[in-house]
């Protein structure tokens, strides 16, 4: 009867093991694949970003510095996303910030050509430039839901016990380093 007990008490455990185990390795996919998302929406606005340069460029002559501060960031981007995983989250998230402060300059110069605003191909880039921010964001904010997930259950007891055989580490997750992303804008709407 006592052996009953012990093999009964071994196999809940040994069953419970496997649960958690199986837990951990789907939480993991899920922030991969997350992760994935977020890529798969960056490589859109990185792509985005060329045909936008090249629409305007022949009419924003003086505004040499602001194209290539975007090129710039643009590359620097795609560079930081080249190999990225779910480890390397805050280099990535640079890059895309300085990416984003540079395409708000550039959004802005453009703001002062009326003449470029008339121009349907700009506005259709500017359109799916600003659809493909918000996707991003959508991107990144169920990256870090699935993350916050996966790394709360690897360090919850019992199921800590288990994160070592089933591999797994901590998750880095999406963050705005940039204080000018962080800064509350300023909105005046008085009259004078």
């Amino acid at each position: 009867m006592p052996t009953i007990i012990v093999l009964a008490i071994l196999a809940v455990v040994i069953l419970w093991l496997i649960s958690a185990y199986n837990r951990l390795i789907s939480l993991k996919g899920q922030t991969e694949n997350a992760w994935k998302q977020i890529d798969v929406q960056l490589k859109r606005r990185h792509d985005l970003i060329p045909n936008l340069i090249n629409a305007v460029k022949g009419a924003m002559q003086f505004e040499r510095e602001t194209l290539e501060a975007v090129i710039a960031a643009r590359n620097s981007a795609v560079s930081a996303c080249a190999g990225a995983t779910p480890a390397t989250a805050s280099q990535v998230a640079n890059a895309e910030g300085v990416l984003s402060a540079a395409l708000t300059r550039f959004m802005a110069v453009v703001e002062a050509y009326p003449d470029l605003k008339a121009t349907g191909n700009i506005g259709q880039f500017q359109e799916e430039l600003s659809s493909t921010e918000n996707k991003v964001a959508f991107a990144r904010q169920a990256y870090n839901d699935t993350a916050t997930e996966y790394n709360v259950s690897q360090r919850q007891f019992p199921t800590m016990l288990a994160a070592g055989i089933a591999g797994a580490t901590p998750a880095q997750l999406w963050e705005i380093t940039d204080g000018a992303d962080r800064a509350v804008p300023t909105v005046n709407l008085s009259m004078s």
